[in-house]
Formats: C-alpha cells, structure tokens, sequence
C-alpha cells in the first residue's frame, strides 16, 4: 500500500516539475511577449538551482526577443518563493529594434525565369527601411528550398545565405543568393510489379516524358493508379539517388566523333610519337569548347520508377446495419477488382433487410482512361415488400461512361426490366426498356463526416411502345445535397429532390419508377415511403410527381457529438402543383463514429394526427 503512495507521490512530483515556468512580464506586449512566454513555457524549473533558473531565463527571454529584432534588451527577473518556482517576474526595457538597411535576394539558373519563385519574393513582407523580424525571412528561405525540389531543380544550392546584424549600428543585411541549375523534365516510366497491360497505367500518368519536372503530378499518378483499385500498394517515386548517373541519357556518338574515330583509324602512327600523343591531350582547349557549342546540352532528365503489387484477385465485406426505415439489415459484397491483364473488374452485392432483398452485378471494362471512360455492364435481380407495394423485379443494363474535367459525370444506358408487381391492390406485370442519360457529381472533404461537400444527379427516361415496351413515358429525378461548415462548430446541411412522370397509363407504371416520399432519408416524422396518393381504398399507389426538401443545422457540443435540428418538408402526388406539403421538424443527437456519423432523431409530423412524433435511427455516411 505504501508502495502505490509513494509512487502515485513520486508521479505527481514528476508531472508537476515538468510544467513550464511562467512569465509574467512588465514593459513588453503583444508579439513579442507571447514569444517569450512560449520560450519559457518549455522550462523545466526543477532541473535548475534559483541562480541557473534566473540566468536560463534570461537567456531564453533574450533569444525569444532576438527574432523580433531586440538585440540589446535590459531584462531583470525575480522568481516566486516555491520550490520549484513556479513563475518569473520580469522587467523589460526592449532597447531599439534592428532595422533593415539592405535586402540583396539574388536568383540564378532557370528558376529565375520561373513565376513560382518570383512570386515567392514579391510575397517577402519585408523591406529595406523595415524592423527586422526572422520568421518571414525563415520561411520565405524554405519556401525556395522545397520549391527547387517540387519543381525538378534538383541541383539547387544557396551560393550565399547571410544575416549581418549589427547591434550597435541598429541595422541588417540579409543577402540570400540561390542557383537553381538546370531544370529537369520527366524520364522514362519504369513499371515493375504490374500484372495490367503497361499501356492502360501508362495512360494514367498525367506526364509525359520531357515534360517539365513536378513533384504534384508524381502524386497525382500515384493516387490515380491506387484509384483502380488494381494494386494491393503503389510506389510512384523519382530515381533522386543515382539522379547523376541515371537520369540523364546515355550520350550518343555525334557526327563529329564519328568522323574523329574514322580518322584516328586510318592515320599512321609512328611508334616515336605515339607515347606522346598518349601522354598529352589530343584537343586543344579552344577545340573542345568550338565542339560543344555546335550541340547545346540536353536536359537533364528524371526518370520515374513505379513499383506495384496486385491486389487479391477476390475480396469479400460484410456489413451488419439497422434503420428505422427498414429496420435491421445485411449486406454482403463479393469483389473482383481485376478479372484480366486488362483490368476488367466484377462487383457484386447481396443486400438483405425487412423490405427488400436485392442482388446486384456491376462489370466494369475500362476504356482508354480507365478512371474516366468506361462501359458498364449490370445486372440486378430485387424482391421488395413494403407497406402496400409488392414487387419482384429483374433488371439490365449497359451504360457508357464519361467524366469531364469539371468532375461532372455522364453516362448514357439502355435499360431493360421485367417487373411483377401488386401495387394499393391492383396487379399487373411489364416489360419495358428504355434508353436513358443522367448526369451527376459528387464533391466532398472527409467522406467520412464531410465538412464541406456537395452531390447533384439529373437523370431523364423514356420508353415507348414503338419499339415494344410495355409503357410509355418520359421519367425525369433531379437530386442535391449540400453540406457546409460556419465556423468550426456549426454546420449546414440542405437537400432538394424533385420528380416527374409524363404518361398516358399510370397503372403499367412499376412501383420501382412511381415516386413515394417520408422516412429517414426524406421526410422525417413519417414512416417509410408513406407519403404517396392513395387509391379508393386508401391503399398506397404511389405518386407521378414529387417534391421533398431539408434544412438542418448542426452544432458541435463536445468533441465528435453534435446536437441537430431540422425541418423536412414533401409529399408525392399527381397534380403539380401540389396545394399542401407535409412537414416534419424535430431535434437529433449525431456522433461520429469510426464507421461514420451515427444519427438519432426525434421528429414531430404536423400534418399525422395519428402519430405526435416517430423516431429516426441510422449510421452511415451521409454521401
């Protein structure tokens, strides 16, 4: 028992002698005084007697104040009673600050050419007349630094680098030269590891050889090779070390050595001169340099070696969830992220809850630029049963793939669909296909619980009977969320989702393409999917038009918990416009967790007189 005490005393000891001494200062503010306290902060008062305490003090205090320029300050200090002291009185009488009488930045090589660096020294927030101040001068020199390296000046080096401060003058003199050298461009890729054609990686690279050097697309290749999902790890890096030897290329014989060669063979060599000739140079001087201006050099090179590792040929996941729209469910995925040397992928889902059970297919085949262009192949089988809805339904389709610059993604598709369905007590199955193009882009910052992020889709179909399909109709879905941060404790979260249904024959319309709104993902305070026209019989039958839109806030109350609350507001029907909107509003508990932001809601549904409020769970990402 005594044992733990002492050592519990023994920590305690410990943890208190390492808190950092603490300033209280007189005759300095601002800046200046905030740096002294953060040198001090780090003094650990019991490693030192009073008298080396003080003197260490004052020492620190001088070097704080020495990088704003205070080079002959008058300091005095006096320490508190405890053992160890726990804080420091000091009086300050700063002296004059050092000004700046000259400031001489000199570029040489290309990168005095290079707009990166100039705007790096227009940027300087110092000049001649200025008190000098270390920290810009510091960074600005670091900048230079890892802009060589970033921008392929691999032969970069400071020529002069001097601070002269001059104390009893009042005055600095900072010179800093930089020789950049040449600036070297993109070699030749090296792929080792890579069970993919070399062409289809190859076209990822965002370079091609000769290209100036960037360190921002050597990462921008590597990111968009882990993209594929083909490699298990992916090593994208320039050869630095044997830069000298192997980034440049192998020189090559002009037409002036060949004609020395030649000529060297066929003159004869006599056995008196030729130890001479041996001994001495065979060009002179002037002759080497007239050589090598007839050819200018060329530049210098680096090449780029990419190591890869397959990935497993088949993946498996798992995932157990529950919402209150459809209650527990399961998922389980089969992946095949490369089926072939050309990186055709498989993916699979089986998707299990109360409502719905549903197996989908997708078969990639990668294009020319695999991350953007590609077909796509899909196949889904799907069984739902929900409140008065009951379908089995089969589908296929074959899509086609672009993604612009923009991020904004097109893809045309020819669907075809097989659906069984009872739906508010009136029976019917169809076949229908039909074409259809949707755009869409989602853009977020930590997909996890995003700070900031945005998902817009527009989709339009149409099926006619002139081609054999069952119905005929133009459907058109417009969808957008957008999440923003006010601050670093607030934020905003709104989505809009909107629909509409052209047809002449609303009843070969299947449930899976008519519109139904209310639950978890759409408007709160109402069950799942409840919110729809009914029929005679007041069964669901689901609606030709739909409108449904949110407005949350979020504040953080502590760490990753937030408080929430929100409106919702929408309803499906068949008239547009519709004459009223049921509305739901209540508050929410939100926590992030490791899998993504768990949510717990209570809403209140001011349009249901049979249910004063419903509650919403469910974990997930938002987008």
């Amino acid at each position: 028992m005594f044992s733990r005490v002492g050592a519990a005393a023994l920590c305690l000891g410990m943890a208190q002698g390492a808190l950092g001494l603490e300033a209280r200062i007189d005759g300095l503010q601002g800046d200046v005084a905030d740096n002294v306290r953060y040198y001090l902060d780090a003094l650990d008062a019991a490693q030192y007697d009073r008298r080396r305490l003080e003197g260490e003090a004052i020492r620190r205090t001088r070097e704080a104040m020495r990088v704003y320029g205070y080079y002959e300050p008058q300091v005095r200090s006096q320490l508190d009673e405890a053992d160890p002291p726990r804080y420091v009185s000091l009086a300050i009488e700063p002296g004059p600050q050092v000004i700046i009488e000259t400031i001489d930045i000199r570029l040489e090589g290309e990168a005095a050419e290079d707009e990166p660096f100039r705007d790096t020294l227009d940027a300087l927030p110092l000049s001649e007349g200025d008190p000098l101040v270390h920290a810009p001068w510091d960074r600005m020199r670091s900048r230079l630094a890892n802009l060589a390296l970033e921008r392929g000046y691999f032969d970069w080096s400071f020529i002069d680098r001097r601070m002269e401060v001059r104390p009893y003058d009042e005055s600095a003199r900072l010179y800093l030269s930089l020789d950049s050298g040449q600036r070297y461009a993109f070699g030749n890729i090296t792929i080792r590891g890579n069970h993919i054609v070399e062409e289809r990686l190859r076209s990822l690279a965002p370079f091609e050889p000769g290209d100036p050097y960037l360190a921002g697309e050597v990462a921008l290749y590597a990111q968009r090779l882990g993209q594929t999902n083909w490699f298990s790890s992916v090593s994208v890096r320039p050869r630095l070390d044997a830069r000298r030897e192997l980034a440049l290329e192998p020189p090559t014989l002009g037409w002036w050595n060949s004609v020395a060669t030649e000529g060297e063979a066929a003159l004869p060599q006599a056995p008196s001169t030729r130890a001479a000739m041996a001994s001495g140079p065979r060009l002179s001087a002037l002759a080497l340099s007239a050589v090598t201006e007839l050819h200018a050099a060329e530049r210098a090179s680096m090449p780029v070696d990419v190591a890869l590792a397959p990935a497993d040929r088949h993946q498996f996941e798992t995932g157990i969830g529950y919402a209150t729209d459809v209650g527990p469910r399961l998922q389980f995925g089969w992946n095949q992220p490369w089926i072939n040397r050309y990186g055709h992928s498989l993916e699979q889902d089986f998707f299990l809850s109360q409502p719905e059970v549903r197996l989908t297919g997708t078969y990639l085949v990668p294009l020319a630029d695999p991350l953007r262009d590609q077909y796509r192949f899909q196949y889904g089988l799907r069984h739902r049963d929900n409140e008065d809805t009951r379908s089995n339904e089969a589908t296929i389709e074959l899509a086609r793939r672009w993604e612009f610059d923009n991020h904004w993604v097109q893809s045309l598709f020819v669907r075809a669909t097989y659906e069984d369905f009872a739906q508010g007590g009136e029976k019917d199955s169809v076949f229908i296909y039909y074409p259809g193009v949707s755009w869409t882009r989602t853009r977020t910052r930590d997909p996890r619980f995003p700070t900031w992020g945005d998902r817009q889709r527009i989709t339009f179909e149409y099926s006619d009977s002139i081609w054999g399909s069952d119905a005929d109709f133009l459907r058109m879905t417009g969808n957008t969320e957008w999440i923003r941060m006010l601050g670093d404790d607030l934020r905003f979260v709104t989505r809009l989702a909107l629909g509409a249904i052209e047809t002449d024959d609303f009843s070969k319309i299947p449930p899976s393409l008519r519109f139904f709104t209310g639950g978890d993902r759409s408007v709160r305070g109402y069950g799942y999917e409840t919110l729809a026209p009914r029929n005679e019989e007041g069964l669901l039958r689901g609606g030709q038009q739909m409108l449904a839109g949110s407005i949350e806030f979020q504040r953080r109350v502590t760490g990753n918990w937030w408080g929430a609350a929100f409106v919702d507001s929408g309803d499906a029907f068949d008239d547009w416009w519709p004459e009223t909107l049921n509305t739901g509003a209540g508050l929410g508990v939100r926590w992030i967790s490791p899998v993504g932001p768990v949510r717990f809601d209570i809403a209140h549904p001011f349009d249901d007189e049979d249910d004063s409020w419903r509650i919403h769970f469910a974990i997930g990402p938002e987008f």
